[in-house]
């Protein structure tokens, strides 16, 4: 294989050392799936996303976590557009790009300060939900977590939610508690596994539109995602679903803030759309992004 050029960025932060970082491969063009995996596992960042092909403002896109391919990762792809246009690989000043995935296109809107693309926001895979598992069964998640249902918060909701990647999202009472989680890892994967969830988001209020969120994902070989796109995207349109945060014409707009407890601070800002009859259709996520380093491999 030829060496391949490679950019490490830290997504949902304005600055390098925060956020989440995202190894991206700009050139994948002629590599297999395969080849991809095990560049994935050797630069052993928790997503790498890969542009097999590209023209104007058209780019055709995988995600990769070490443990295989992923279907969208949010941060990956607000780093991603945030890159093409600051490394030139987009047309100067482009505000709007098409990320074309295996299964659809994700249009990503490009904002500019002072000149200077300064925010991205991607609008991920269209919202989906299940059936509410057992109320034992969130116990025993909590248990895993290292919580109990003391500190469940009855006010917000509770289920499982899809933007590119299943989630169970389990609220609680506040920040602190969040905070406090120490999860059992081999357990909370076992119980993901039956829940047929890819990742356990607990989240608390901060304010009417803002929350404090953890995201674990041991099925992915991620134990703690330190800013998380997809999961909070559907954060979003769960809360939005169960009309607990106030809109506005047919839309909600909320923040998430994430990684604290790792020292990796990060913000993900979130609208969701909503049809005539409520039902959220849409939603978009949106962040900073700052480049890290390039290199080889």
């Amino acid at each position: 294989m030829a060496r391949i050029p490679y950019v490490i960025v830290d997504a949902f932060a304005p600055t390098p050392g925060a956020g989440n970082r995202v190894a991206l491969v700009l050139d994948a063009r002629g590599m297999t799936l395969e080849e991809m995996q095990r560049v994935a596992q050797r630069l052993a960042e928790p997503e790498t996303a890969f542009v097999t092909e590209g023209r104007e403002n058209i780019f055709a896109v995988r995600f990769f976590t070490p443990m295989g391919e992923v279907e969208f990762s949010g941060h990956a792809a607000v780093a991603l557009g945030l890159a093409l246009v600051r490394l030139g690989l987009a047309p100067e000043g482009a505000t709007r790009l098409f990320l074309h995935t295996p299964t659809e296109a994700l249009p990503v809107e490009v904002e500019y300060g002072e000149g200077e693309p300064k925010k991205a926001w991607v609008r991920g895979p269209a919202p989906r939900f299940r059936d509410l598992p057992p109320y034992r069964a969130l116990k025993e998640v909590l248990e895993a977590l290292g919580g109990d249902e003391r500190y469940l918060h009855r006010g917000l909701p509770y289920g499982i939610a899809y933007t590119g990647l299943w989630s169970l999202f389990v609220p609680l009472i506040a920040p602190g508690v969040v905070d406090a989680l120490e999860p059992e890892m081999p357990l909370l994967a076992e119980l993901s596994r039956r829940l047929e969830v890819a990742t356990v988001h607990a989240y608390a209020p901060m304010g009417p539109r803002s929350f404090y969120a953890r995201d674990f994902a041991p099925l992915l070989g991620i134990p703690e995602d330190p800013v998380t796109g997809s999961a909070n995207a559907a954060l979003g349109a769960l809360l939005a679903r169960a009309g607990v945060v106030p809109r506005r014409e047919g839309r909600v707009a909320l923040t998430v803030y994430q990684g604290h407890r790792l020292g990796n601070p990060g913000v993900v800002e979130v609208v969701v759309d909503y049809s005539p009859t409520g039902v959220p259709y849409a939603v978009q996520i949106g962040g900073e992004a700052a480049i890290l380093k390039t290199g080889e491999l």
